[in-house]
């Protein structure tokens, strides 16, 4: 099973893509085709930029929904460390 068809089941499901850049991704999982995943009614937070860390500001989005601030996105599968649907996010206090 190639890597690609592994995520055949988050197609249409909201997941978290987190990167080796700053940025981390949630939204819905349209595709995964050539270099690239596309993402759809995406929330991209610049971690750069927020007082939070990954994990928190993650958790915080699973509590209240994904608020998009782009109608589409392409990640360059190269700098994707993880892909997870938000649902499994595991909150705690």
């Amino acid at each position: 099973m190639t890597e690609k068809n592994q995520l055949a089941e988050y197609i249409g499901k909201e997941v978290v893509v987190d990167t080796n850049t700053p940025y981390v991704y949630l939204g819905t999982l349209e595709a995964c085709a050539g270099s690239f995943f596309t993402l759809r009614n995406v929330d991209v937070h610049d971690m750069a930029e927020s007082r939070s860390t990954k994990e928190l500001y993650i958790m915080n989005v699973r509590r209240r929904g994904i608020q998009p601030n782009r109608a589409a996105v392409k990640i360059r599968q190269d700098v994707t460390v993880s892909v997870s649907l938000l649902s499994d996010v595991i909150l705690f206090d």
